[in-house]
């Protein structure tokens, strides 16, 4: 008769490596993303650095508060930006160190009173899409047209969208989960049309030498042939190929978030528009207009990935007519 599996220990890393890589290996064994990493790392630097280069095994929860405190006095982060440097100083020292802060446990955090999200109502949509740069057209479209996410939208592979049921699917979003969304139809043709081009430059690229794209995890050592091919690679790839950083092998990468950044940015410029507009606007007004038209609120959470359905709820607060349809006094 087998023995009982035992508990699995924590993930130790290598003693004789730097504190940055040891937090990069810890991070990479528990599949953090590389920007999870690299903000951590930001935060933990600062950490270090206000206490006078000390090294964080000379210190503890004394050290950890007067930080915290540093960052909401002395430089006026946001709430949340707080809560972020104490998740990636208490990682540090339960995942990589191994070290009990003990009071750390006690340490409030800060609370984030509610924030409405702007929204564009569907004319002001319609000004800033016929505003972007034609060749960041298709992505503006498909994040109002999806309610993607920026890098969601981004990382899509050609796999992800099934024409012939009309649906696209979302791998690896907020909190590591997949989901489906609408693929809409207005957007078919020109996005077919898009996928032909870039067909036609996967196969340039290929008879080039090149062709290969990043993939995600262990899958480039399970399908050693798949990052040439077509399927996996992204729908809106960068106008030239990088060095991917797990191989040292050229590839070509997604388009880098901040094109369609500046590109919405300027197209909010463009439209006359006082709101501040950034791709992300497109999501909140993508599940706004969902619940104008009347769609069910579990629906559009499904839509958007939401984890709890009060983080959609708070679209019903900037819905025009919210309720019953209350008028101002003011308005007779």
């Amino acid at each position: 008769m087998n023995a009982p599996l035992k508990p699995l220990e924590k993930f130790i890393p290598n003693p004789k490596l730097k504190l940055r890589e040891q937090m990069g290996e810890v991070m990479r064994f528990k599949h953090f993303s590389h920007r999870t990493e690299s903000a951590y790392w930001h935060w933990i630097r600062g950490f270090i650095f206000f206490h006078q280069k000390r090294h964080p095994r000379e210190m503890g929860a004394a050290e950890v508060q007067a930080y915290l405190s540093h960052l909401a006095t002395d430089r006026d982060v946001a709430p949340a930006t707080q809560n972020q440097a104490l998740n990636a100083i208490v990682f540090l020292y339960r995942e990589v160190l191994h070290m009990e802060l003990g009071a750390i446990g006690r340490i409030e955090r800060p609370k984030r009173g509610p924030k409405l999200p702007t929204v564009l109502t569907k004319e002001e949509v319609r000004r800033v899409l016929a505003a972007v740069a034609p060749e960041h057209q298709l992505a503006c479209r498909l994040l109002y047209g999806t309610g993607l996410r920026l890098l969601e939208c981004l990382r899509l592979r050609v796999k992800d969208v099934d024409f012939g049921r009309g649906e696209i699917v979302v791998h690896d979003g907020k909190g590591a989960k997949d989901r489906m969304t609408m693929l809409p139809e207005s957007l078919t043709a020109a996005l077919q049309q898009h996928l032909e081009r870039g067909r036609a430059q996967h196969e340039q690229d290929l008879r080039a030498g090149f062709g290969r794209v990043s993939l995600p995890h262990a899958l480039a050592r399970k399908y050693p042939n798949a990052a040439k091919e077509w399927g996996w690679q992204f729908i809106f790839p960068a106008p030239s190929r990088i060095t991917e950083r797990a191989t040292g092998l050229p590839c070509r990468h997604h388009l880098h978030e901040v094109n369609l950044q500046r590109a919405v940015k300027a197209a909010a410029v463009l439209a006359r528009l006082s709101k501040p507009v950034t791709p992300h606007t497109f999501r909140h007004s993508f599940a706004t207009h969902l619940l104008e038209n009347g769609c069910d609120i579990r629906t559009v959470q499904d839509l958007l990935g939401h984890k709890d359905v009060t983080t959609t709820q708070i679209y019903t607060h900037v819905m025009q007519r919210p309720g019953l349809g209350v008028r101002s006094p003011l308005d007779g």
